[in-house]
């Protein structure tokens, strides 16, 4: 299963960078960097398959690809905030992480506000006069 491989290498990488940092902080820093962009290089098949999956439940169910395509990208700027302000954080500037984490739910609301609408005019059809 890729999840022991995943939590295999965090493992390793955790306690090596744990022995480097006492040396090298710079190092240590950018090991963890380094295998945390591995971690997600690894999991891109998933991310593709999963995307490929909904693509086609989407298809199957008529849905405009419009709204898919918002919905996945709003997951990503989800996904991309968090891991950009988890590295921050271990860099140690807290600030500058929830700086990108306000980033990001702006972000999202920003791309929400059309899908918003539309089920807002959805719901005040179906109110009866």
């Amino acid at each position: 299963m890729e999840i022991f491989q995943i939590v295999g290498v965090a493992l390793v990488s955790t306690f090596l960078a744990l022995i480097v940092k006492e040396q090298k902080p710079n190092f240590a820093f950018l090991l963890i960097v380094f295998v945390g962009c591995a971690i997600f290089l690894f999991l891109v098949d998933q991310i593709y398959a999963i995307i490929h999956m909904l693509e086609n439940i989407a298809v199957h169910a008529k849905v405009n690809m419009v709204y898919l395509e918002t919905i996945l990208k709003i997951i990503g700027i989800a996904y991309i905030a968090e891991f950009a302000s988890q590295i921050t954080k271990d860099a140690g500037q807290s600030a500058i992480a929830s700086k990108i984490e306000l980033g990001g739910k702006i972000l999202i609301l920003a791309m929400a506000i059309p899908i918003l609408t539309v089920m807002i005019e959805t719901i005040i059809k179906l109110i009866p006069n």
